[in-house]
């Protein structure tokens, strides 16, 4: 005979929690689909647009500027400042060692405690074979066992640093047969249970420095980056020095190719006065037209150039209404101080080799390299794990007599097991740890290899400053010859032994000579910057200390 299966259904705090469940899984996107700005950057991608040009009126006048150009002093100390406060390299890069340190943080909260909890509920109809018994004799018939019941499973889960897992379970199961069968002693029946079972590794992934590598590797990562990242505030203040004295260098020229445009007009008013004179013929005047145009075109070029040297330190510094579009105009105050310092080779490799941060991130590298060796040679130890369990068991008709006989600890089982697995061959780890050994023999080769890079580029930078200096030596002495015969050729031309051609070929060599002391200073500034940089250091006085820029978020704690 076959009972008959009453109705049930799921309780409602299953359902409640299903639907708690379900809801705290759905969130709003924070970058929400827009199809309209997906089609306008495909619409970007497909058509190649032309740029039109319309030519200017020769007799429209230039328009009048509303306002002059704002004049604007920095020296280099502020240039400095502001690119460390503004530059947008410098911004993102910034953020590298903050991002590494929430990737160490990952990495710790391996070790975090857990809490889970599990929830069944259940009905099963199963057809059972049995005797019963008509007019004193047994006969075959077909019945069902029908069971309803209940289950929640909660507890905590510990990891440990050695690499076990410590587990605290409590479960409550509630068992109801609804076959209403007379001989179970309880129905509806209680069951609970309380466990704390522990599982460690023996051999491999055992111990507490095979399981806080992750951890070690992840600080050490930290640490490159931020290596990597003080790497480049060194190189964007080597390029801000750079482009001062490259500034500097321009706006000298500039002034020196003015001062001999002046003096290509005082020579062609000289030119006038002596033809008008009829001391001299029309073509000295000629001539001297045509060096004040040599001079003009001089004054041109020398304009642009300022312009794209403005526009390149606006570009680093960044600062907020001085943009590269902004007509601003920009005057160093920083003035060179050429100064032959003594140079020592050996204390300069010395200090390259303390304070270039690409040997100390090979240095790091290499303590990550030594962990992988080590980590591969755990990994090639067989698999062994020893397991314990010890568990307190009660029943009841009711949830508090099975709790009650819980807290009495009448029942209780033990539970000991021990699993081993022994590859044969142990290829695969075998191979895993040559590869590591490997790589770190390939870091040290590359380590070398820097090193005698870095000598080559400290003893290169030690020649150009040395170089430098004596280019500034010679193009002083330069100068001064070539101005007093530029005053030997004016002398000479008014009293009619040369002619305007003479005289504007010493001009214009003196106007060279200028030009190539100034780039002398310059550059002996620059070789400087680059000496410095070389070492893994900056010129100055003044201390630097920089900190990761850390990102506004809504993660909450």
């Amino acid at each position: 005979m076959r009972a008959t299966l009453r109705s049930s259904r799921l309780p409602v705090f299953l359902v409640s929690g299903l639907l708690f469940l379900s809801a705290s899984g759905c969130h709003e996107s924070t970058a929400p689909y827009d199809p309209v700005l997906e089609a306008q950057v495909r619409a970007k991608i497909d058509e190649i647009k032309l740029l039109e040009l319309k030519p200017t009126d020769p007799n429209q006048a230039a328009p009048e500027p509303n306002a002059p150009p704002e004049k604007l002093e920095l020296s280099l100390e502020q240039c400095r400042a502001l690119a460390l406060e503004n530059n947008l390299q410098l911004k993102a890069s910034l953020i590298s060692p903050t991002i590494a340190a929430a990737q160490l943080s990952e990495e710790e909260a391996a070790f975090e405690w857990s809490f889970f909890a599990n929830a069944n509920a259940a009905k099963s109809d199963q057809p059972q074979g049995r005797a019963v018994l008509v007019s004193d004799t047994f006969v075959p018939a077909v019945g069902a066992s029908q069971i309803e019941y209940t289950q929640v499973d909660t507890g905590v889960r510990v990891p440990l640093r050695t690499g076990g897992t410590v587990t605290f379970d409590l479960g409550d199961t509630q068992t109801k047969d609804l076959n209403a069968d007379a001989n179970r002693p309880f129905d509806p029946s209680y069951e609970d249970s309380l466990a704390v079972s522990i599982s460690q590794p023996l051999l491999r992934n055992a111990g507490q420095w095979v399981n806080t590598y992750s951890i070690r590797l992840a600080a050490y990562n930290r640490d490159i980056v931020s290596a990597r990242t003080k790497l480049d505030i060194i190189t964007v203040l080597a390029a801000i020095d750079r482009v001062y004295w490259r500034l500097y260098a321009a706006r000298r020229e500039l002034e020196v190719r003015q001062q001999q445009y002046e003096l290509s007009l005082a020579q062609l008013e000289r030119a006038r006065r002596l033809v008008d004179a009829g001391q001299r013929s029309q073509v000295e005047v000629i001539r001297a037209e045509s060096g004040v145009a040599q001079q003009l075109e001089a004054i041109i070029v020398a304009e642009n150039t300022l312009r794209d040297r403005e526009r390149e330190l606006k570009r680093v510094i960044n600062k907020a209404g001085v943009d590269v579009q902004t007509p601003t105009i920009v005057v160093p105050a920083t003035l060179p101080d050429p100064v032959h310092y003594d140079l020592g080779q050996d204390k300069l490799v010395r200090q390259a080799m303390d304070s270039r941060m690409e040997l100390l991130e090979l240095q790091l590298q290499l303590l990550q390299d030594a962990g992988a060796v080590e980590l591969a040679r755990n990994q090639m130890l067989p698999a062994a794990t020893v397991d314990y369990t010890y568990n307190i068991n009660g029943v009841g008709e009711t949830r508090n007599e099975s709790f009650d006989m819980l807290s009495n600890s009448d029942f209780v089982n033990h539970r000991l097991g021990l699993q081993m697995v022994v590859p044969i061959g142990n290829e695969a780890a075998k191979s895993r740890l040559r590869q590591t050994i490997y790589q770190r023999r390939q870091r040290l080769a590359d380590r070398a290899n820097r090193e005698e890079i870095i000598k080559v580029e400290v003893l290169n930078a030690i020649d150009q400053v040395e170089a430098n200096w004596q280019r500034i030596l010679a193009a002083r002495q330069n100068t001064i010859v070539n101005a007093r015969l530029y005053q030997a050729e004016q002398r000479e031309f008014e009293v009619g032994m040369s002619t305007s051609t003479d005289v504007l070929d010493a001009q214009f060599n003196f106007a060279n000579a200028q030009t190539s002391e100034i780039r002398a200073l310059a550059d002996y500034q620059i070789s400087l910057v680059d000496m410095a940089y070389a070492t893994g250091m900056i010129l100055g006085s003044a201390r630097i200390q920089w900190e990761p820029i850390v990102p506004a978020d809504d993660v909450k704690d």
